[in-house]
């Protein structure tokens, strides 16, 4: 009986060995589809989309120096646009494309129609084409159009709609990681959406992507470049409270800081409890003194 239950037992062991084994092939042929998945796709990717992307150069410098062209075709420096005291909102677009650049300048529109901040005042917006042989005249119209759009007049003196020449455009998008090309078939450009939150001093401070900007990411995203410069207090505070996830592209909350904030709320309260309590023993002991030097 015993020897049965030890074969039972040794059988059972070599069942899950085998298990165990057949598990362990299965793992290695799944990953081996996966790469080799992986590797077809890649294959598949055109060779004129591999340029494409975005690769993020957090805290780098813009080349101040380039040379473009207002929408009255007046020649300007990227640096102009930085006073060291505001932060600027930077997309790069190009004004004849179908779709992306105007779904992209639209959400940006809506987010700005939501904040109580005007381009001009609290921060300046540069929109810069990739497009060399997009003309001032081009940029003016659609400078009116998006302004129309927003419904603030006063915002035209800080959104500024650039041209510019090959080497200075490649040298901006560069600088920010901003991968694109040109389709010579249907002369479209292909390239990804995203805006750059850039210091008051010229350097790259966030990526926000996509094609919808919330107000409050926008307002975060600025009161953080600018170091507090803008913004209230309250903006403060909450950006203590919350960093910026960039897989859900919004600012989410700090659990350590909330605490923190909430342990010294509480603190205060108590302080402020506490020094109620004593001020007002203190007016009772006097007044029971004087009542006492009366009698």
């Amino acid at each position: 009986m015993i020897s049965g239950l030890l074969l039972g037992e040794g059988g059972e062991s070599m069942r899950n060995r085998r298990q165990q084994r057949y598990v362990f092939w299965l793992c290695l042929i799944a990953l081996s589809l996966l790469a080799t998945a992986d590797a077809q796709i890649a294959d598949q990717v055109p060779d004129q989309l591999r340029d494409v992307g975005v690769i993020e150069h957090l805290d780098s410098e813009l080349p101040m120096d380039l040379v473009f062209r207002d929408e009255n075709g007046q020649p300007v420096r990227l640096g102009d646009f930085f006073d060291g005291q505001r932060p600027v909102i930077l997309s790069l677009n190009y004004y004849r494309c179908p779709m992306l650049c105007g779904l992209q300048l639209n959400g940006l529109v809506t987010g700005f129609k939501d904040l109580e901040w005007t381009p001009g005042q609290e921060f300046e917006v540069v929109t810069v084409s990739i497009d060399p042989l997009e003309t001032p005249a081009l940029a003016r119209e659609k400078k009116q159009n998006y302004l129309k759009r927003y419904g603030r007049p006063s915002a035209g003196s800080g959104w500024h709609f650039l041209t510019g020449d090959e080497p200075d455009i490649r040298a901006l998008a560069d600088a920010v990681g901003f991968g694109y090309t040109l389709d010579k078939t249907t002369g479209e450009y292909a390239h990804a959406a995203v805006t750059y939150v850039v210091t008051p001093d010229g350097r790259l401070a966030r990526y926000l992507y996509g094609i919808e900007y919330p107000a409050k990411t926008l307002r975060m995203a600025m009161v953080e470049a600018a170091d507090g410069e803008i913004g209230t207090s309250l903006d403060q505070l909450i950006l203590y409270c919350f960093h910026y996830d960039p897989s859900t592209r919004r600012y989410a909350p700090v659990a350590m800081n909330i605490m923190r904030v909430g342990g010294g709320g509480a603190a205060l309260i108590l302080v402020s409890f506490l020094a109620i309590f004593w001020i007002r023993d203190t007016r009772k002991k006097k007044n029971q003194l004087k009542r006492k030097m009366t009698a």
